[in-house]
């Protein structure tokens, strides 16, 4: 695992230090978490991070309209459910993203990365759809 924190960290630092105010960072957190869930993951981070990928791709929030999101939910429930793991969780990966050049083909493959991740969560689809509708109010 020190490999992903290595790739992770550089991506960290990549899109902490991105000059648009749309947050890019916080989509990549989502996108990270959701494709290396485990069964030691918090579900919290699941459900937080798949309603992110979720508001983003579907509601066209940005990222930093989904961090004030992140807010929202921790305000409004302490549970959430624990969803079962795809056996796959898409085709790119952070090494794949990390391989791009820095700029607009890496924002772009960003975007890409977090689309493959959330449509391979598709079976809790549905879940996270009605976890955002019912704790942010949103149709």
């Amino acid at each position: 695992m020190f490999k992903e924190d290595d790739l992770y960290n550089e991506l960290a630092f990549y899109t902490l230090a991105h000059p648009d105010p749309a947050f890019l960072h916080q989509l990549a957190v989502d996108a990270y978490t959701a494709q290396n869930a485990n069964e030691s993951t918090r579900p919290i981070a699941l459900v937080f991070a798949l309603v992110g990928l979720y508001l983003h791709l579907e509601k066209s929030y940005s990222g930093k309209q989904v961090q004030h999101a992140h807010i929202q939910l921790a305000n409004r429930s302490k549970t959430w459910p624990r969803l079962p793991l795809p056996a796959e969780r898409g085709e790119i990966r952070i090494d794949h993203v990390l391989a791009a050049d820095p700029g607009p083909a890496r924002d772009a493959l960003i975007e890409r990365w977090c689309a493959s991740v959330w449509q391979s969560w598709f079976e809790n689809h549905h879940v996270i759809q009605t976890i955002a509708r019912k704790h942010l109010k949103i149709d």
